[in-house]
């Protein structure tokens, strides 16, 4: 047999555009949307009793929605780009929520386009790479290797009025059927909605490029403007010194300071550290929690493109006279910094503690005395970790502090045993508990020169496989307390305490007894560093109470 006999027989058949449209669909509802599924199982299995017809209707019920959807998206010329592109994509998507329980919604696009490329390729591994070429890239190629059937326009735009009369005709028949079935489970778990492919995904996206690239800009805000230091603060012996660690997807069930019974804090605990017991993200993902943080704005009311316009926490201290520099090792401060003096932590294997594409966080410690002198008067540096970040968490410790073992030195973690993804993440806080360490002894080191202290504060926190679920970004109603309760940790030297005039006794009973949110850090900034402004109020204070 000659070879271009051999491609004729087994070359694949033309098709029309409804064949495509029902293959397509066929693909997404058997193969892609298998996460869908598992979790209407898991669902349903927890139920006291369900009906047979109703769980035999989810799939064809899933099939007419996507069938709807894609006979209005499938048209001739557009399809096979259009659709080869949305595979890839949406096998990323099943990827990722199969395998570690992320909803690809608007608050988990706006943090994947936010993501610089080092901590975009910490998610790449063989099994991920396999899984996107067998889901994605090669049903791709199929598709773009398909003939399609020519056919007239009036033959078309039939088989599209047929294909939406089936689609929406199944729909109401199992509406009909099963509606109080379909009610009761939506409304105790709207989620599932988040988990069809490709439309949640699709229109977030949609939804994210529509307010950021193509609405009309916001014009930046001026606020505080009659912010200033009171002249007590200005007027001591010695100027203050606020070193602001920003941590990064720490959580605070895993911090021995909190009662966890492993000891993730062997190097702070004994430096009269004070660590608040309940403190709450804004968001669950970095995008969104750390200009939240900033902000003004409390959870409640928080919105992005207005905390991105006006001024945050850093220029309202700035503007009352308090010299600031902002330290980077975890791609990007999310705009909180654009008005202050940064440094970003060269990746480059010149340095010891970094590999090329990403650093240890002592690299935010060297020169440390060379930026203290760099600034004047009141001063505040904030050093913005690469902390927990996973799932590489293997890379962000040196060998040396590899304490619980054995550790999953992989960046697939869902192929690891849990026990090993727990080793492998509490030695990550260990760590960040190190560079805490290390960073008061240097605090120490200048306490003849400056009142010194230091404030750290996790962004969010992380799953490590409960429920099924790893890693963070699931939306915040929805999302565990594991994604949403974070560190707090605060520690003061003598004389910072003393003209500040804090009632430890006061700030150790209320970190354990009290309720806090990242709401509290813009306040407690300012009151600490005695800032005056009718922003600031006093209530959100953490430290107002315990200032005799």
């Amino acid at each position: 047999m000659s070879y271009s006999a051999a491609l004729k027989r087994f070359a694949l058949p033309k098709l029309s555009i409804a064949q495509i449209t029902i293959c397509l669909t066929l693909y997404y509802v058997l193969i892609l949307n298998l996460p869908l599924f598992r979790e209407f199982y898991s669902i349903l299995s927890a139920a006291e009793a369900v009906k047979t017809g109703f769980v035999v209707s989810i799939p064809f019920f899933i099939f007419a929605v996507i069938y709807l959807l894609f006979n209005l998206a499938v048209w001739p010329y557009l399809t096979k780009p259009l659709f080869a592109l949305i595979l890839i994509t949406s096998s990323m998507v099943s990827y990722s929520m199969y395998n570690y329980g992320i909803y690809i919604d608007y608050g988990m696009v706006e943090n994947i386009f936010e993501t610089d490329s080092a901590e975009a390729s910490a998610y790449i591994s063989l099994y991920s790479v396999c899984w996107v070429l067998l889901l994605g890239i090669i049903p791709a190629l199929l598709l773009l290797s398909v003939k399609r059937r020519k056919q007239t326009i009036l033959s078309l735009l039939l088989e599209k009025c047929l294909g939406i009369a089936t689609a929406l005709g199944i729909i109401l028949v199992v509406f009909w059927l099963y509606y109080q079935d379909y009610s009761s489970v939506g409304r105790n778990n709207h989620y599932l909605k988040k988990m069809i492919v490709p439309t949640e995904y699709i229109y977030s996206t949609a939804n994210y490029i529509n307010r950021t690239y193509l609405t009309d800009p916001v014009s930046h805000s001026v606020i505080g403007e009659d912010a200033q230091q009171k002249p007590t603060a200005i007027q001591t012996e010695k100027p203050t010194l606020m070193v602001f660690i920003l941590g990064e997807t720490a959580r605070a069930q895993n911090y021995e300071l909190n009662g966890y019974p492993r000891a993730t804090n062997r190097y702070t605990r004994d430096m009269n550290v004070v660590s608040f017991q309940d403190v709450t993200a804004c968001g669950t993902a970095t995008a969104l929690s750390v200009p939240c943080m900033f902000s003004s704005l409390n959870r409640e009311n928080y919105d992005k493109k207005i905390a991105a316009n006006q001024d945050n926490l850093l220029d309202i201290l700035q503007r009352a006279g308090i010299d600031i520099l902002w330290k980077e090792n975890d791609g990007g401060h999310k705009g909180v910094a654009t008005r202050v003096k940064t440094e970003i932590i060269n990746r480059d294997t010149s340095n010891p503690r970094c590999d090329g594409k990403t650093c240890y966080d002592m690299a935010l410690l060297d020169n440390f005395s060379e930026n203290v002198n760099r600034l004047k008067d009141n001063r505040l540096i904030a050093l913005h970790l690469i902390g927990s970040h996973g799932p590489t968490y293997y890379q962000r410790y040196p060998a040396e502090f590899k304490a619980f073992t054995p550790d999953c030195p992989r960046s697939d973690i869902e192929n690891c045993e849990i026990s090993e993804i727990v080793n492998t993440y509490d030695n990550t806080l260990l760590y960040t508990d190190y560079v805490i360490s290390q960073t008061i002894k240097k605090l120490r080191a200048l306490e003849d020169k400056y009142n010194t202290a230091l404030f750290y504060i996790s962004d969010h926190g992380e799953s490590l496989g409960e429920n099924g679920v790893f890693l963070h970004g699931i939306p915040y109603l929805l999302a565990p307390d594991t994604q949403k309760k974070v560190p707090l940790i605060t520690w003061f030297s003598d004389g910072f305490s003393r003209v500040k005039n804090i009632n430890t006794d006061c700030l150790k009973n209320n970190a354990k007894t009290g309720s806090y949110s990242h709401d509290n850090v813009f306040h407690s900034l300012l009151g600490i560093m005695d800032v005056e402004t009718t922003l600031y109020t006093p209530s959100l204070d953490i430290f107002a109470i315990c200032r005799q």
